[in-house]
């Protein structure tokens, strides 16, 4: 019987033994961590969760420098084990008993054999078509090579540690395994987090991964059958029912599921139902049950039913999101805790045991890296290409934990060999990340085949700055979409920038921009008439960039490998996509899976390749109506941060409003935030010639400028109509000046503290005398253009400026005036969308508006936000939202 019916036996034996419910509990001297073996419950939480937090502890330290979360589960074990807490007198006794760890044991091993499924969900066999050739061949390299040299390393480890009662073949076999695997699924992981999984070293290194740990389980399945048998007989009755059963279950049982998943329509929608996932668990356990009881390990049925799961419409991915918490979270920590109880440091006392240690560990990534960078380079790889390769073949991870607790198991190894072999694998693995950076760092990678229809323009920054300015008509955009709920606010910007004639042209011809096809010359563009602002040869395009958090969890993983598919059937793209077709928009879609701190890297590389002239980054939380003659809106994403409400969730519009300050400070173009406040309920009876309103308050400085020229250019739809107000403020002695050459310092000293310590903040000072009296002369350039009934413009431009009501208003407090005249404009164009655009001016402003805003945020006795929300906003953007302002906000900053 196998080792798992036989854990279960043991336990099933003990609970059987249980003569009545015990009624005694902590009122009735009841010790929770004395173990019972007819109530093992109490102990068994006490270890788990010691072992989630210690783990989860460590996972967050070791995830700063990038090590995967298997190191942290198997030195928390380290840990907790006879290395070090279990050297307190009374501890592994009273926490960890002899008698409690085939409890434990079972659980994990029931996790384990889950999470073997998840692995073999992740393998896709159509990745090995990729560069086929060379991933055959590094695979075989990386395969061959280290068997050879770890059986022959086995050798001198059996004479020098190995007791003579253990089989020597079994040992030397169980060696060269263990330094032949490729931990597969830390693989994936390293792919990913190092941005590489869609370049060509990723996609070659991945397939060749595949391969490499495909035969690696073969033969670790062949080493347990013959462990497990007791003569030569058996152990080919095993092997053949385990052929027979691979192929029963790669090909009649595959397909029976493949089309019940069918007949369901579970994968035509990619979300298997209940039934078939009560199939699934049941195939799982049944093939796990299986495999043990013919004397092969658990975990290979596990994994042979991931196989047979379908890929189609991310129905695998559904599945693995089903099931990933429970094991990752609580599950597969108590197996790899358990590899470190195993584990005792203290047995590698002497110097030819640490020799031994680091014999094992050279040779094993030496017979891995370097056949494998070989191969590489003899494929044409170039060197840097062909080190990262080697690199990443010699990662170990939870794979190799595995094999070392299956040959702990079954008498293979001592605990001291177990030991030599489970820090071989922590090195290995903590190797692979940083080793891979360093030979491999980004500017050297060449993409393989991102999701996206763009490539690379190696434009800077400076070049971008200089190709559009801000007086330009902006024709290609960014649109940055990472939840559902920022549709409706990119559908109501992005609408204003077409034409409303273009979509009435009966003439025009429509092509959308799909991400495997672009339209090949103008002839597939629609024909825009005379009426649209811009030049009559303007193409409006939007470059919708689809953001997927990458986390810890399986899915994640599987998502960033299946992207190119993703991107075809992902709803939020498809939506807008849907949109852009109505609305005779082009619209071309790019997804990118990356952790949420890459999120504005991402970004930011996203503008460069697009050649974005405009990155617009949606922010809606919650929906609704606003309803006419009230002040009924939807939920400002900022009002948690202002308001005294209990209930209010502040944290998300924190962590929220830092990415956004993060995106204006990395983004080398233009940025505009859009804070969405709903839109107005329907009323029949308003004029449909002019629907949305903007309100601009012009202070000077390039972000204003920016606005300004922005207003325009959406004014040229004749849906849109527009107040511009000039804003100067004048001299008074009730607000104290805040920006002295003293405070100005201090200012930005705190500024410099807080970018460097927390997040990023665009603060550049007040610039000097020169670069001042230049912007100063800007605005009043880019005024008079726009303003001046004498300067002469195309037709686009005139028509424009015709539905713009320009005027000028001193102040000495220009926020307050600001607030007064935002809310005049709500009242005037009750019924409409109101959208009230500020320039950020967190750099070269014309002036400081601080103390102004302390004082309104202390006039409606709001409290907090008065540092995050005027990062995020500027202070007149914080203004308006203090003052609960019901319009949306178009927050735009200028490239310098």
């Amino acid at each position: 019987m196998g080792q798992f019916a036989n854990d279960l036996a043991r336990i099933s034996r003990a609970l059987v033994r249980r003569a009545a419910p015990s009624q005694s509990g902590l009122f009735s001297g009841l010790n929770p961590s004395k173990y019972n073996a007819s109530d093992p419950m109490p102990l068994w939480v006490i270890q788990v969760a010691l072992i989630i937090a210690l783990t989860q502890l460590l996972g967050l330290i070791l995830g700063r420098i990038r090590q995967p979360r298997v190191i942290a589960e198997v030195i928390g074990g380290v840990f907790l084990g006879p290395t070090i807490l279990g050297r307190i007198p009374g501890f592994t006794a009273a926490i960890f008993p002899d008698a409690s760890i085939p409890l434990l044991s079972l659980t994990s091993t029931i996790g384990l054999v889950i999470f073997l499924f998840l692995v073999g969900l992740e393998i896709d066999v159509r990745i090995i078509r990729r560069n086929i050739k060379a991933s055959i061949a590094i695979s075989a390299a990386g395969l061959i090579v280290p068997l050879g040299l770890g059986a022959a390393l086995g050798v001198g480890i059996y004479r020098q540690f190995v007791n003579p009662t253990v089989n020597f073949g079994y040992f030397v076999l169980f060696s060269a395994v263990a330094v032949g695997i490729t931990a597969f699924p830390v693989l994936c992981r390293i792919l990913t987090e190092t941005k590489l999984l869609d370049t060509t070293v990723g996609v070659v290194t991945l397939s060749a991964g595949v391969g490499n740990d495909v035969v690696g389980w073969i033969l670790l399945a062949l080493i347990v059958a013959l462990v497990n048998a007791g003569n030569g007989i058996t152990a080919l009755y095993v092997l053949l029912t385990s052929v027979g059963f691979v192929l029963f279950m790669l090909y009649p049982v595959r397909w029976a599921y493949k089309w019940l998943a069918i007949r369901s329509g579970c994968l035509e929608t990619g979300q298997p139902s209940k039934t078939m996932m009560t199939l699934t668990l049941l195939i799982v356990f049944v093939a796990a049950f299986f495999t043990d009881v013919i004397g092969v390990h658990p975990i290979f049925g596990g994994f042979l039913a991931g196989l047979i799961i379908p890929h189609e419409n991310g129905y695998a991915i559904t599945v693995v999101e089903k099931l990933e918490d429970l094991v990752s979270i609580i599950f597969l920590p108590l197996y790899f805790t358990l590899s470190g109880l195993r584990t005792n440091l203290g047995l590698l006392n002497n110097g030819v045991t640490w020799g031994w240690t680091i014999l094992l560990c050279t040779v094993s990534f030496l017979a891995k890296s370097v056949p494998c960078f070989t191969t590489a380079k003899l494929f044409g790889f170039n060197l840097r290409e062909s080190a990262a390769i080697g690199a990443l073949m010699s990662c170990k991870g939870l794979v190799e934990l595995i094999v070392l607790n299956v040959g702990f198991q079954a008498g293979i190894l001592d605990t001291r060999t177990f030991s030599m072999f489970v820090v071989h694998a922590i090195i290995l693995t903590c190797m692979t990340t940083p080793l891979t950076l360093w030979v491999y760092p980004p500017k050297y990678r060449t993409l393989h085949g991102v999701a996206s229809d763009k490539s690379g323009s190696g434009a800077d920054e400076s070049a971008l700055a200089k190709r559009f300015s801000e007086n330009e008509v902006k024709t290609k955009f960014a649109v940055i979409l990472d939840k559902m709920e920022q549709l409706p606010a990119a559908m109501t910007l992005t609408q204003l920038l077409q034409s409303p004639a273009v979509m009435s042209s009966t003439s025009s011809r429509v092509s959308t921009v799909s991400d495997d096809q672009k339209a090949p010359d103008d002839t597939a563009m629609p024909t825009l008439p005379t009426a649209v602002a811009a030049p009559s040869n303007t193409r409006i395009t939007i470059d919708v960039l689809r953001l997927i958090e990458l986390t810890d969890r399986t899915s994640a993983v599987l998502k960033s490998h299946a992207a190119e598919s993703i991107i075809h059937t992902d709803p939020v793209v498809s939506i807008f996509r849907t949109f852009g077709y109505l609305s005779r928009i082009f619209v071309s879609a790019a997804l990118n899976v990356v952790s949420h701190d890459e999120f504005s890297s991402a970004i930011a590389t996203h503008a460069r390749e697009c050649e974005s002239q405009l990155v617009i980054v949606p922010w809606c939380r919650g929906g609704g109506t606003v309803d006419e003659g009230t002040t009924t809106s939807a939920h400002n994403p900022f009002d948690g941060i202002f308001s005294k409400a209990a209930g209010r969730d502040q944290t998300s519009s924190v962590v929220y409003s830092n990415f956004i300050r993060k995106v204006f400070s990395d983004t080398p173009t233009d940025v505009a935030l859009f804070v969405d406040r709903g839109i107005p309920s329907f009323n029949a009876s308003l004029p449909q010639t002019a629907n949305q309103h903007l309100f601009l308050p012009f202070f000077g400085g390039p972000d204003d400028r920016l606005s300004l020229s922005f207003v325009v250019q959406l004014c040229a739809n004749p849906t849109v109509t527009a107040t511009v107000v000039r804003m100067k403020k004048t001299a008074s002695d009730e607000l104290s000046p805040v920006n002295t050459i003293e405070e100005e310092k201090a200012a930005a000293a705190v500024s410099a503290m807080h970018n460097s310590l927390t997040f990023a903040d665009t603060v550049y000072g007040h610039g000097n005398t020169t670069t001042r009296l230049e912007s100063e002369t800007a605005d009043t350039l880019l005024w008079d253009r726009y303003a001046s009934s004498t300067d002469t413009h195309s037709p686009a431009i005139t028509s424009a400026l015709g539905r713009i009501d320009f005027s000028y208003q001193s102040s000495s407090k220009p926020l307050h005036a600001v607030l007064d005249k935002a809310a005049s404009e709500v009242l005037r164009v009750s019924g409409r969308t109101l959208v009230v655009v500020v320039g950020r001016s967190r750099r070269l402003a014309t002036e400081s508006h601080q103390a102004e805003l302390r004082q309104i945020v202390g006039e409606r006795g709001l409290i907090g936000g008065s540092d995050s929300v005027p990062r995020t906003l500027g202070d007149v953007g914080a203004a308006l939202v203090a003052s609960g302002t019901n319009a949306s906000i178009l927050v735009m900053q200028a490239c310098l």
